[in-house]
């Protein structure tokens, strides 16, 4: 008789190989494809050059804008753990050049942590995070994002990306996939940095309206009619 449990791992590992294998290339079709207009990227290079390490916060309902633009850079991402999904964001951001550091809230997410706190000490790091995930509340920064700033005196660069042509997806919130074939924008927003005694509703309230701002103006720009 079967062992339903073999059959679920030989099952994951199967998902797993055929996602990190087609995934970059179904990526890479679809993002570039498009024509792209970046705007606001000397703000986080002119940090990294000053020695400063790097948060780029982006909503998660945007992330793969952000993910695909600065694709092979050797930046640091991250991803969950022991889930199929997880293993394919991780290998996906590997083929795509990115370092990927494994946890989440909920599964290692400690070890995740202290992780990015010493990437982050290190001078010139750039660590990509979604301050609203992985599992929301949509467009409400968590904790993580900010102590990590304080934490180690890294600049939070906000960014935003929106293309003209997108499939969307609605779970906790509505994750946009670009199509082939349109334009895309990516805005880099103004360098925010916190102070080691600043309290967390004002800082998060500073990151959000930041964000909101820079989400606004990006779909702006590709004609995306107001959604909320």
């Amino acid at each position: 008789m079967a062992n339903p449990e073999n059959e679920k791992k030989l099952k994951n590992r199967f998902l797993v190989w055929v996602g990190t294998l087609i995934g970059p290339r179904l990526l890479r079709f679809l993002y570039n494809t498009n024509s792209w207009e970046i705007e606001g990227a000397n703000h986080y290079e002119k940090a990294v050059k000053n020695g400063k390490s790097v948060i780029i916060a982006s909503w998660h309902s945007t992330l793969l804008t952000v993910f695909m633009g600065l694709s092979n850079k050797n930046f640091y991402g991250m991803a969950g753990n022991h889930h199929p999904e997880a293993e394919i964001i991780s290998g996906i951001g590997n083929k795509l050049g990115w370092q990927v550091i494994r946890g989440s809230s909920t599964d290692g997410g400690k070890k995740a942590y202290n992780d990015m706190l010493g990437a982050l000490k290190k001078p010139g790091t750039v660590f990509a995070i979604t301050p609203d995930g992985p599992q929301g509340p949509a467009k409400r920064p968590k904790a993580g994002t900010i102590r990590a700033a304080q934490k180690t005196s890294a600049v939070i660069i906000p960014t935003a990306g929106q293309s003209t042509k997108r499939w969307s997806f609605k779970n906790w919130d509505t994750f946009y996939l670009t199509k082939p074939f349109g334009r895309t924008v990516l805005l880099f927003g103004s360098p925010i940095e916190f102070s080691n005694t600043g309290g967390f509703e004002a800082c998060s309230e500073q990151l959000r309206k930041a964000l909101n701002k820079l989400e606004k103006e990006a779909e702006r720009r590709v004609g995306m009619e107001k959604t909320d």
